[in-house]
This record gives structure tokens, C-alpha cells and sequence, in this order.
């Protein structure tokens, strides 16, 4: 008896728990946030469900192939500077790697530097000159990093912690394309393109010389034959009109950049406005506080995407690792900055090739369907168990019913996404749930067929029921994890929900429709069952 008594407790403190969670979901986000007594969980909709952005980015994986020939031309020259050799010309050009050499003997001596990174082969040769590319299979292994570092970068920005949206998505699709959605009307448009298609690259560069324009800074020079080498002009534009107001000299390679960052934030400086202060790991920290210590009194100029953000002069040594940019921001070209730079730089520049916006309108009808389908659902498996297994149907109907609590319940406090195939995966749960019932009942009638007495009859069903039951759940389980694992969007929302159902409605028919019949019949004396 006191086992009855604690498995009633927990069930009813159980749904009373996951039916509080549950409920949250028909309450406005905007009340949930403003009580302190309300949970903030709820059940997220999909973009599908609330309409959004939808973006189809295409990277332009060429610049991943002419960074890497760059990098192994860099090697190249190093090793063919060993041996006290200078190429006539030697550059990266539409995907290949062009050498001129002075003599035969160069050529040799490059080809042979060439054959030691492994991952280069001649496309073509004529004299001294040589034209490398990389090999199949290198090039492969370079767009697929190339892919991998873009994903990251973009899903960093757009699930930021500070300013992200969780329920958004972010994901391959192809071999060379990223789908990105971002649902409601979380974000602006111009907003979001600005965060996706910035590259974010974060350099600082000492001032060498600087002018009002760059005409002027080059005429300086023109006597001299050109700027000086190794060097270039750098420009900070007016924000909105893009207008030069300032030129600069500075070097082409950076004293330092952002690979070094750990953090960036908006905030308001008395003095400059919004700035975007930002932080150093442990050796970016070091490598900022020797490179201001050695340079004071010098313009420092920091660069985002090869325009001059700001070029603050040095005052003295900046320590801890920490710094600011100023340069002309609003509120919200700061946070954007800050947003950007916590992600990282993009390694490859992408474009937009497919654009669509979908209206919430056509989400609100999908909720309803799924509602009335739902209710219906419900009310129809609900009468044919009644029907067919009269009070012991009734238990069954209870147990769906715990189910759907369950349910709603887990997916709002682990805020999941419901999407339209969620809200399909939805429906079919409700009707799956009651196959569980079926076995056990079916059981239970062989048992009662074959002479036993009631009570004897449901524990040896459910005993005789419970691995078939556990077996054909654990099979969909797995269906479930490999479409969560492999799927992307919708499909993953309809994963989460199937899988969450399994759960609960396992649950639910093995544990509830078996507490009702301990209360009736119980230990009670009875000679039939209303099965």
C-alpha cells in the first residue's frame, strides 16, 4: 500500500511539474520575462513556424586556394633564400602559383623546393618559368577546411552570446554552399547581411607617414619612385558616405591581428562615443604590450578589412592586454564590431546567392493545423480505445493524455524548436503512444483466455508486454538520433520531437495505465475486467 501511495505521489508531482512547463507555453514571452515567479523556458518556433530570413551563402573557396599557394610560396622563397637564390618574379595568379627564375639551374633549385611541400604539382613549364598548382587532392583538403572554418565563423556570429539567437541555423548544405535562418524578426536585415558578409579580419600596423588623401601621400613619394617597398596606403572613410578623411602609410605585413583576441564588447567612452573595447589572450597580451612599449609616441593604426578604424597615437605601454577601438560608431555598428570580432575573421569571403523572407502568417495557420490535428488525433485514438477496451481504454486515454503533458513539458524546459515536421512528429506520437496499450491489453486478454484471474493477468501482460514494447520504441529511437545527428532544420525539429515523444510515451504506457489498474481493480476480488 505505501508503494502505491509514493508512486501516486511522484506521478502527480511529476505532471503537475511538466504540465507548470508545459502551460508556459501559452503565455507571452513578454509576461514570462517581466514575472519573477514565471519560467523563461518555452517551446521555440522554427522559421518555418514564426517566418524569418532565409540565406544560401556561396563562398568563393578560390581565395582558400590563392591563401594556401601564398603560404607555400612564402616557404618556397625562404628555402630557395638558404641557398642564396632570389626568383626573377615569383606570384600567385588565378589559382597557381607563377615562378620566373634567372637561369636553368634556378628553375631546377625551385622545382626541387616545389617537391618538398608534397602538395604542389607543375601545371606547365617553358624555360625558366614555372607554373605550380596544387595537387587534387591537397586542393580538396583546402576547401574542405575552408568550409569547416567559414561554418564556424558564421555560426559563432549569428549564436553569439551576448547578442545571438539560439533558435536560429546554420548549417552545410552541399558540398559548397551554407544555409542560414534566422527566424522572426530578431534581427534586421541589413543587420544581418553586415554581420555575415564582413570579413572581420582585425590588423594594427604602425603609421609610417600620413596625409590628408591618398593622392597627396603618393605624390610624397613620387620622387622617390613609388612608395617605399613592402609598404601600402590604408585609408579611414567617413562612416555612411564611405568618404576618405584620412590617408596612411603603412606596412603591408601587420605588427599584430586578431588571432589573438578573446573577447570584445560595446560600451560608451565620455571622451570618443561608443567604442568596442577588446582583450588579448596571454600571448597576444605580450606581443601588444612590446609592440606599444617599443613604439611610443607613434601613431598605432587598426584596421578592420583594410580600412583604418582608428590611429590613435601612443601615449605610453598598454599592459593587461587590453585595448579599445574608436572610430565614428553608433550603438549599433559597435555592438556589430564586437559581435564580429568575438567570432573571428571570415577566412573566405562569401555572397548571397538565394535570399527569401518568409511572412508569419503562414506559420500561424501551421500552428493552428497542427493544434486541431493534434486535438483530433487525440479525440479519435481516445474513442476507439474507450470503445474497444472500455475502462481499461479509459486508462489508456489517461496515459496519452500524461503523454502530451510530458511531452509539451520536456520540450519547453529544454526549450526546443518546433518546427512543421515537430509539429507532424507531434501527431504521430499521439498516435504511436497507443500502440504500447494495444500490446499490453492484447496480453492481457491471452492471459485472462487462458484462465487466470485478473489480477494475475495484468501483471503477467504488462511483465510479458514490456521488452516487445521497449524493442520496437528503442528501433525508432534510433531512427530518431541518426535523423537528428545527419538532418538539418526541419528535419532535426522533427527528430527532437519523436524522440522526446518515444520517451514519454513509453513512459506514460508503461508506468500510468498500470498505477490506475493497482488503484482499480487493485487487490479487490473481482471476477471480470473491463478489457
Amino acid at each position: 500500500m505505501n508503494s502505491l501511495r509514493w508512486r501516486t505521489i511522484g506521478v502527480v508531482l511529476s505532471l503537475l511539474l511538466f504540465g507548470w512547463y508545459a502551460a508556459m507555453n501559452f503565455v507571452p514571452a513578454a509576461a514570462r520575462k517581466a514575472s519573477d515567479w514565471l519560467p523563461d523556458q518555452a517551446l521555440r518556433l522554427g522559421l518555418d513556424l514564426q517566418g524569418g530570413i532565409h540565406w544560401v551563402l556561396g563562398p568563393n573557396l578560390a581565395v582558400a586556394i590563392d591563401h594556401e599557394l601564398d603560404v607555400l610560396r612564402a616557404s618556397i622563397a625562404d628555402t630557395l633564400a638558404e641557398k642564396k637564390i632570389t626568383p626573377t618574379r615569383m606570384a600567385v595568379e588565378s589559382g597557381q602559383l607563377v615562378a620566373e627564375m634567372a637561369s636553368a639551374d634556378d628553375a631546377r633549385a625551385l622545382r626541387e623546393a616545389a617537391a618538398e611541400t608534397e602538395v604542389l604539382r607543375v601545371a606547365s613549364e617553358q624555360d625558366a618559368r614555372v607554373v605550380f598548382a596544387l595537387t587534387p587532392e591537397w586542393e580538396q583538403e583546402v576547401r574542405r577546411r575552408g568550409m569547416e572554418q567559414m561554418l564556424e565563423v558564421v555560426r559563432r556570429r549569428i549564436d553569439d552570446p551576448i547578442r545571438g539567437i539560439p533558435e536560429s541555423v546554420v548549417t552545410r548544405q552541399g558540398a559548397d554552399r551554407v544555409l542560414v535562418q534566422i527566424p522572426g524578426g530578431q534581427l534586421d536585415r541589413e543587420q544581418a547581411r553586415n554581420l555575415l558578409q564582413q570579413t572581420g579580419f582585425l590588423e594594427f600596423k604602425l603609421v609610417l607617414d600620413e596625409a590628408p588623401t591618398r593622392e597627396l601621400l603618393e605624390k610624397k613619394y613620387e620622387a622617390k619612385g613609388g612608395l617605399p617597398a613592402d609598404t601600402m596606403i590604408a585609408e579611414e572613410k567617413e562612416k555612411g558616405t564611405d568618404r576618405p578623411t584620412s590617408a596612411y602609410l603603412v606596412p603591408k605585413s601587420p605588427n599584430l591581428t586578431g588571432d589573438f583576441l578573446t573577447d570584445a564588447r560595446s560600451s560608451i567612452d565620455p571622451r570618443y562615443g561608443w567604442i568596442v573595447n577588446f582583450t588579448f589572450n596571454s600571448e597576444g597580451a605580450t606581443r601588444f604590450g612590446k609592440l606599444t612599449g617599443e613604439n611610443v609616441g607613434k601613431r598605432l593604426a587598426i584596421l578592420l578589412d583594410g580600412d583604418v578604424a582608428s590611429a590613435p597615437t601612443l601615449q605610453s605601454r598598454i599592459g593587461g592586454g587590453r585595448g579599445m577601438i574608436h572610430g565614428r560608431f553608433d550603438a549599433q555598428s559597435a555592438s556589430d564590431l564586437a559581435v564580429i570580432l568575438r567570432a573571428g575573421s571570415l577566412p573566405i569571403p562569401m555572397r548571397i546567392e538565394e535570399e527569401r523572407t518568409i511572412g508569419p502568417a503562414l506559420g500561424a495557420d501551421s500552428v493552428r493545423g497542427g493544434v486541431w490535428a493534434s486535438l483530433l488525433g487525440f479525440a479519435l485514438v481516445a474513442a476507439f480505445a474507450v470503445f474497444y477496451y472500455r475502462l481499461s481504454g479509459v486508462y489508456a486515454t489517461v496515459g496519452l493524455l500524461a503523454n502530451l503533458v510530458f511531452l509539451l513539458g520536456v520540450m519547453a524546459m529544454s526549450e526546443a524548436t518546433l518546427t512543421m515536421p515537430g509539429i507532424a512528429g507531434l501527431v504521430l506520437t499521439v498516435g504511436m503512444a497507443i500502440d504500447a496499450n494495444v500490446i499490453i491489453y492484447e496480453r492481457i486478454r491471452e492471459e485472462i483466455r487462458a484462465g487466470k484471474l485478473p489480477r494475475a493477468a495484468i501483471r503477467t501482460g504488462f511483465n510479458k508486454a514490456f521488452w516487445t514494447i521497449m524493442d520496437a520504441n528503442i528501433t525508432t529511437l534510433i531512427v530518431g538520433i541518426v535523423l537528428f545527428q545527419y538532418g538539418s532544420g526541419p528535419i532535426k525539429g522533427f527528430a527532437v520531437t519523436l524522440c522526446i515523444g518515444i520517451a514519454t510515451s513509453v513512459f506514460s504506457a508503461l508506468v500510468i495505465p498500470r498505477l490506475l489498474f493497482d488503484v482499480y481493480p487493485g487487490n479487490r476480488p473481482v471476477q471480470r475486467l473491463s478489457i
